[in-house]
């Protein structure tokens, strides 16, 4: 593993720490976990259930591909930038994505208008950065053959379905 890749790495392990432990501590001090559901209708939560484990997967797909199978030093994607922008694509889908929870849980308990507004843009931060590293994995130049890049481009197309369509755009307009 070369310093981009370390970098990157890096990136994945703390910003996904900071997703799961900002779940972890708003959930233990929440009185009620459904409360995130907000209005989402209970016949629909499953669905979101699977969709997020295919999420999962998906994201999963693409770190295997950008770790293991591209050559930091060879990358180029969106025609013209390198490597790092690896980088910039996984903090805006990590930083937003820790801040959803700490944020969704403010708002249930004010209701005020700026914090349903801070909920709506980390929401659609993530889901530009997820729809982003799509194109970042079709635009690249380099390393784009086989089953792992196949896997990658539709695991991160799932993902970005999930964040830029499921919970930016449906989760929001039926939790209100």
């Amino acid at each position: 593993m070369v310093i981009e890749q370390i970098v990157l790495l890096i990136i994945n392990v703390l910003g996904g720490a900071a997703v799961l432990g900002s779940y972890v501590i708003v959930l233990m001090r929440s009185s009620s976990g459904s409360a995130f559901w907000g209005g989402v209708p209970s016949n629909i939560r499953p669905v979101y259930g699977v969709s997020m484990i295919l999420a999962a997967l998906g994201y999963f797909a693409f770190l295997y591909f950008i770790f293991f199978r591209i050559t930091p030093k060879d990358a180029v994607l969106f025609g013209r930038y390198g490597y790092y922008m690896f980088y910039v694509v996984f903090l805006a889908i990590l930083v937003p994505s820790a801040l959803w929870m700490p944020f969704t849980n403010s708002y249930l308990g004010s209701t005020s208008t700026g914090m349903w507004i801070a909920v709506r843009v980390v929401l659609a931060i993530v889901g530009l950065a997820s729809i982003a590293l799509v194109w970042a994995l079709l635009s690249l130049q380099t390393g784009k053959s086989g089953a792992a890049y196949w896997l990658a481009v539709v695991g991160s197309g799932y993902f970005a379905f999930h964040t830029a369509v499921l919970d930016a755009i449906i989760w929001a307009a039926l939790f209100r």
